[in-house]
């Protein structure tokens, strides 16, 4: 299942529950009334992530493929309200991911040396301490469900970045930028359960800046025809307040 298809079904669910939630409108029972009262709230997130990379190239010679996998997320919350549709919240975490990259032979052309499989596949593994800043922007409460979306941006670290690794893709390093922000957008919905809230949600992900480093070869078959490569894909997160 690719970026597209989560996005599709994930959105589908959302407004089914949205529309369930219209359609038996009559007034119930309402759990934690005044949790949405509270200046400021706290809790914990799990959750999953998919992530690809954008390229643009310097020249036609072939795409490079991206392989995704799905990663996990994990963190806290911090939630300020500001009304009773507007929240501010903060959500440190740590993010682990991997993407697989697969050349196309194309690019070792002139390759002085002969190409081998491990050639042609780069491991990209990151672990990432996230430090998303987001706004929330919520509708009337119904009962005891409640839509929302959210934007906003966040800094991380990449810890398995390879950034100051002194060895580069000839000795099989792949490296990237260590410290990145991203752009963030997405939806969710609150459930008032009996004791706590819970929130699934969904948010795409967006690097804002170039995240490859370099080889110290500028004809490099790796890293010399890519002229950006930024992060992209979605975090599905659910939240226990």
């Amino acid at each position: 299942m690719n970026t597209k298809h989560i996005y599709i079904l994930l959105f589908t669910l959302f407004l089914t529950t949205a529309s369930q939630a219209q359609l038996f409108s009559k007034e119930k029972v309402r759990n934690l009334e005044s949790v949405d009262k509270e200046t400021l709230s706290w809790g914990y997130y799990l959750g999953f992530n998919n992530l690809d990379f954008k390229f643009d190239y310097n020249n036609n010679i072939g795409d490079i493929q991206t392989e995704r996998t799905i990663g996990f997320n994990v963190g806290l919350l911090g939630n300020v309200r500001l009304n009773d549709y507007f929240d501010l919240r903060f959500e440190p975490g740590l993010v682990i991911s991997q993407r697989n990259l697969m050349y196309s032979e194309n690019y070792f052309a002139g390759f002085d040396e002969e190409v081998t499989d491990s050639d042609l596949l780069r491991e990209v593994k990151a672990t990432y301490v996230y430090f998303p800043l987001l706004l929330k922007i919520s509708t009337k409460r119904v009962n005891n469900f409640k839509p929302f979306i959210m934007a906003g941006i966040s800094t991380a670290i990449n810890l398995s970045s390879n950034e100051q690794n002194p060895d580069d893709n000839y000795a099989g390093a792949f490296r990237m930028v260590k410290n990145m922000q991203f752009f963030e957008l997405g939806f969710g919905m609150d459930f008032y359960l009996d004791r706590f809230k819970f929130t699934p949600s969904i948010r795409g992900v967006f690097a804002m800046k170039d995240e490859i480093v370099r080889d110290k070869d500028p004809n490099s078959p790796w890293t010399g025809n890519v002229n950006l490569m930024q992060t992209r894909g979605v975090f599905i997160n659910f939240t226990v307040q």
